[in-house]
């Protein structure tokens, strides 16, 4: 059994830059044991463009 861990990153309104170093997001995940599965970016803002995208890790369930 896997347990999951969705984090989001918001990108700027403008620029759809991230406003978080989403790699370093990352590191520091993968240190607590979690492995990146997906980047996941929805089309929800004007012209289908995201406003976040969602970091979606996994890791096995301690028993």
């Amino acid at each position: 059994m896997y347990e999951h861990k969705f984090v989001k990153i918001k990108l700027s309104s403008f620029k759809l830059v991230p406003e978080e170093d989403y790699h370093a997001v990352i590191h520091e995940h993968e240190k607590e044991g979690w492995e990146l599965v997906q980047i996941f970016a929805p089309g929800i803002k004007g012209y289908g463009t995201p406003s976040f995208f969602e970091l979606i890790f996994k890791r096995e369930k301690e028993r």
